[in-house]
């Protein structure tokens, strides 16, 4: 599993225990990073003995060209490791493709 999160880009965490999340908008391109705290952001499930399931995070997020929503959905087990994710309206992307990215636009004029 750690080898579809390295290879699609998201669910990484830093140091400061979050996760951050890379997209880029399937209409114009613009890449956004987004940090989630998953202490607070993500959403219980039980299973049907009132047991925790797991954890989903539900994002809707905004980029600063075309300001289209894209929606994240994210599945995780009870022990916070990710099970699958779909990104409605873009695309997750490694961190280093959005560093790169962020850099070029730097140096355009």
């Amino acid at each position: 599993m750690s080898f579809l999160r390295r290879l699609f880009g998201g669910g990484q965490r830093d140091n400061d225990g979050a996760i951050h999340l890379y997209v880029r908008c399937g209409r114009c391109g613009a890449m956004v990073h987004v940090r989630v705290d998953p202490r607070n952001d993500l959403l219980p499930e039980y299973g049907d003995s009132d047991d925790l399931s797991g954890y989903r995070l539900v994002k809707e997020i905004m980029d600063s060209r075309c300001f289209r929503l894209m929606r994240a959905e994210i599945a995780y087990d009870a022990r916070r490791r990710e099970l699958s994710r779909m990104l409605e309206g873009g695309a997750f992307i490694t961190r280093d493709e959005y560093e790169k990215g962020r850099e070029a636009q730097r140096e355009r004029p």
